[in-house]
């Protein structure tokens, strides 16, 4: 009777652990997501007029502000903050702060990175060279520094943070180049809104790395003309790596924009 005793409690044992293996909840696999930045101080100006016309284009490679969907609410970083062009794409929330040119209530705007300040080293950093290393400097769109403070200000002390993009929809990709050599822009950058590492793969290859060319850019030595692309990317910011499947089919075209349905968190 002890001996079946004994057998019986094993048996359940059995049961109740192999029970307990099979409905164990798989652990969920956490995704990085960026978060806001410590507030720190820095200088905005601005360029351009009402339109902001003179925005267009930039170092960062966007094109037509307006129809890639980053509209007026932008800026040109200085050197130091632009980081080589690795800076392409990151939102900043600005502030006005300390001066009498300030709009009351302290008001604050959002801007994304689509250009560079580059330094001018025929005039002191305090006095005409604002955008020189070591300073952190915004220079704005008119029509965003008009929602901080007068214009007329020319200059203003400014309170600002990396904030996280907010998209509509996903990361989209412009091609530059030719069958041989494809060129990337890489738009519409959510999350950190930065872009560290990139590779393509194309519908006969296996994961091609892509080299850093300059701004929101990135290209690939590789005969690839007559196959469908998809596309891996890292983030600068979060190390957060998506993958875009089938991003362009095989009769993928120079001078065209391809949107996915990814993006960054």
């Amino acid at each position: 009777m002890a001996s079946f005793t004994s057998w019986s409690f094993k048996f359940l044992f059995m049961t109740l652990a192999t029970f307990a293996i099979i409905s164990k909840p798989s652990l969920a696999v956490a995704v990085p997501v960026f978060q806001s930045s410590t507030w720190a101080v820095a200088h905005a100006t601005f360029y351009g007029d009402e339109s902001a016309s003179q925005t267009m284009g930039g170092a960062c490679g966007y094109g037509d502000l307006f129809s890639n969907g980053y509209g007026t609410d932008t800026a040109a970083l200085s050197t130091t903050l632009f980081n080589d062009g690795f800076a392409c794409g990151t939102c900043y929330q600005i502030k006005c702060v300390g001066s009498r040119w300030c709009y009351s209530g302290v008001p604050s705007t959002t801007v994304t990175a689509t250009n560079i300040c580059p330094p001018n080293w025929a005039q002191d950093s305090n006095n005409g060279g604002w955008c020189n290393p070591p300073r952190a400097h915004f220079d704005m769109s008119k029509p965003a520094f008009m929602k901080i403070a007068t214009w007329k200000a020319g200059i203003v002390p400014v309170m600002y943070r990396r904030v996280p993009c907010e998209r509509p929809g996903g990361v989209r990709f412009s091609f530059q180049g030719n069958g041989y050599w494809l060129l990337v822009y890489v738009m519409n950058v959510g999350g950190g809104g930065d872009i560290a590492n990139m590779w393509v793969k194309g519908s006969k290859t296996g994961w091609i790395s892509m080299s850093h060319n300059w701004g929101a850019s990135f290209q690939a030595f590789a005969a690839l003309g007559g196959q469908s692309l998809s596309f891996k990317l890292t983030s600068y910011s979060t190390k957060e790596t998506i993958i875009a499947w089938n991003v362009a089919p095989e009769n993928w075209n120079v001078g065209s924009t391809y949107k996915t349905d990814v993006n960054f968190h």
